[in-house]
């Protein structure tokens, strides 16, 4: 089994460690529609992508009241 042959010191140590965070995704706004969404992806909201409809999304029906 490999061992290590010299400690590692705090601040590489602290260094190799320090690129290890959770970062929340980049939103923008959808040109289209304003929804937010992940850049470079087809908006989730409308189905368009760089002004083309690319996804045929599926209609909500509302209950109509009698």
């Amino acid at each position: 089994m490999p061992v290590p042959k010299k400690r590692r010191s705090k601040s590489k140590k602290r260094i190799k460690g320090a690129c290890w965070k959770i970062v929340p995704p980049q939103l923008r706004p959808c040109p289209s529609c304003g929804a937010l969404g992940v850049s470079h992806s087809a908006c989730l909201e409308c189905g368009q992508y760089k002004g083309k409809q690319v996804i045929q999304l599926k209609q909500k029906d509302t209950p109509k009241e009698s």
